[in-house]
């Protein structure tokens, strides 16, 4: 008769984590209704038209872009995070809240510094001079937003 392994209980919390940490997902970007410009406009839906332009306002995918920028390194933080939750010195909390501090900063990167079109000359009079796109009063970039919840839930 073959002898049978146990599981230590290290590899216990490393087991729980794993499932934890499959039932769990990070978002990286702007709740509705959190955040209303001076106009009272919901910022969530200025980073969508941006995001994705308007009839009026070209396509500036600062979200998209702050992943196909980074994409090595976010993946080199995954794969930290993955070792230090089988180390046991991390949660799945831990992880995902550390990936999602790095997003949020990548995104705000993105607006302050992406390769996006041109302000039109309206826009730049409106802004007194400032040719920067995305930036205006900064409250957009200053929104930007992580959440952790279970997989097929927002929040």
């Amino acid at each position: 008769m073959a002898a049978r392994d146990k599981i230590t209980r290290e590899g216990k919390k490393f087991f729980k984590e794993i499932e934890r940490l499959k039932k769990l997902q990070m978002q990286v970007g702007y709740q509705h209704g959190e955040a209303v410009n001076e106009d009272g406009a919901d910022v969530a839906d200025i980073a969508m038209f941006n995001e994705l332009g308007t009839e009026n306002i070209p396509a500036r995918p600062f979200l998209r872009q702050s992943v196909d920028n980074h994409a090595d390194k976010i993946n080199a933080m995954c794969k930290a995070q993955l070792r230090g939750i089988t180390s046991g010195s991390k949660t799945a909390e831990d992880a995902l809240n550390a990936l999602g501090v790095m997003q949020k900063g990548l995104v705000q990167n993105e607006i302050r510094n992406g390769s996006f079109v041109k302000n039109a000359p309206s826009t730049v009079a409106r802004k007194h001079g400032s040719e920067q796109p995305l930036i205006d009063t900064g409250q957009m970039r200053d929104s930007v937003q992580y959440v952790i919840a279970k997989k097929g839930e927002g929040k």
